[in-house]
């Protein structure tokens, strides 16, 4: 079948090429005498172009655009009643021609009628805020530990090492060395002595460490980078706070008090070390009770998710089954399953789709932090590793890591590890017939050897 010759499913959508100042927008040829107009991006104009498109009869609309322009159109049109659809530009890149705004919005208009185009997800106004928030939160981490490393370097030109004895340099012994030389003090014997007595290193060798010029456009340099540090983590702070009013405006899916939490089965537990330790005041937002009234189960028992189940609540939201019918489609939109291109009954390539998910890389996070865990998916992790290489190990982890939150999630249960040991003996039954067949193709005969009685 043929592009004309295909249906309309969508008589009444339209197409829109979203730029910085210009947006073209396209509606049926039938709809008005000029269907195809340009508008400023201005919110009055935004305005009008809404208010045509409801003249026109239009009730979707598909998008395309680069970074976040498309956000402030796609909330009028939601305002106005009108389902927005948010298309992924790589699946028109190969069409040829069109290459003009012009013809591009034409395009678009035509694609979406006949139902070609599928809409972006975008979670609820609710979760979008949460999710704003959040990722500034992780912008300002990322600027705050530029400055770090600028005063590690400032250090080091003055032959300072002592972020070569402590282990962090933002940690209790750290920061209070780096005030103190900042507020004058030069003898490495009184510097010493604000040792944390937790540190591995002694007096001694951190005493030796202190000692180095003491170079005036360097102190310039680490008094500028100490300062911009305390203002970012103030300015985290903030965000932490937004969070935690933000979190609280959602419906609890349970009540802790009627059903209360799960004991915990985590063998480390260190959020609240962590906290302590960047110095941030003690509040009462405890991560665990939160994540289990918003999402009804306890997901922070899922290895590898404790410290990640903010950001995949701001990113996926917590109605999985309403966007993803099944955890095959959730994991295909994750880009975690392998995407085999087939032609002629000869599958041509193999592996995962290249693609930026912000959820799909918190799950390789996840995965990726289980290297030493005792937990059975730590221990899959080890073996994917000796079977296919660190990249591939690491996608196949955070494919079943992210099974198992969606299961957890849309069937509300709780994880139990438990099952992990009958899969393993279903794993350990299968090792043995396949060394039993490889033995006797070689004509030898397996004995199990008897175990000596306990004394």
């Amino acid at each position: 079948m043929c592009l004309a010759d295909r249906p309309c499913l969508e008589p009444n959508a339209a197409g829109i090429d979203i730029g910085a100042r210009e947006i073209f927008v396209a509606v049926p040829p039938d709809r008005d005498e000029r269907p195809v107009r340009v508008f400023d991006t201005f919110t009055e104009d935004l305005q009008a172009m809404t208010r045509w498109l409801k003249a026109c009869g239009i009730t979707t609309v598909a998008m395309e655009s680069t970074g976040v322009y498309w956000i402030p159109l796609y909330d009028i049109l939601e305002a106005h009643g009108i389902r927005p659809c948010l298309t992924n530009a790589r699946h028109m890149k190969n069409v040829p021609g069109r290459r003009t705004d012009w013809h591009e919005c034409q395009w678009l208009q035509y694609l979406h009628s006949v139902g070609l185009l599928r809409s972006a997800f975008r979670p609820k106004a609710d979760v979008c805020a949460v999710r704003a928030v959040i990722r500034h939160r992780g912008e300002l981490v990322q600027m705050a530990v530029q400055h770090v490393q600028h005063m590690q370097k400032a250090l080091t030109q003055m032959n300072l090492q002592i972020q070569h004895v402590i282990s962090d340099l933002t940690g209790t012994t750290g920061l209070a060395i780096v005030d103190a030389i900042l507020a004058g003090e030069r003898d490495p014997a009184v510097l010493a002595q604000r040792r944390d007595p937790r540190i591995r290193a002694t007096a001694e060798t951190i005493q030796k460490s202190l000692v180095g010029n003491w170079q005036p456009e360097h102190l310039f340099v680490l008094r500028q980078s100490r300062l911009l540090y305390q203002t970012y983590q103030q300015q985290i702070a903030g965000c932490d706070q937004e969070i935690e009013k933000l979190l609280g405006a959602f419906e609890p899916r349970v009540d802790p008090g009627q059903k209360p939490l799960p004991a915990d089965r985590k063998r480390n537990r260190n959020a609240s070390k962590k906290r302590n330790k960047r110095g941030l005041p003690a509040t009462g937002f405890d991560l665990r009770t939160e994540a289990y009234k918003l999402f009804g189960v306890d997901v922070t028992q899922v290895p590898g998710v404790e410290t990640s189940v903010l950001p995949l609540f701001s990113e996926v939201g917590r109605d999985l089954a309403n966007r993803w019918p099944t955890a095959p489609h959730f994991i295909s939109w994750l880009n975690l399953c392998p995407d085999n291109d087939i032609s002629g009954g000869r599958v041509l390539w193999r592996g995962t789709r290249k693609g930026q998910n912000r959820a799909g890389q918190i799950f390789r996070m996840a995965a990726y932090s289980l290297h030493r865990s005792p937990t059975p998916l730590g221990n899959y992790l080890r073996r994917m590793k000796a079977k296919l290489g660190p990249k591939a190990a690491t996608t196949a982890t955070a494919h079943k890591i992210a099974v198992i939150f969606y299961t957890i999630v849309t069937k509300q249960i709780e994880y139990d590890e438990s099952i992990w040991a009958a899969r393993d003996a279903q794993r350990q039954k299968r090792l043995e017939n396949k060394i039993r067949r490889q033995a006797k193709q070689l004509g030898y005969q397996l004995v199990p050897t008897e175990q000596k009685p306990a004394a």
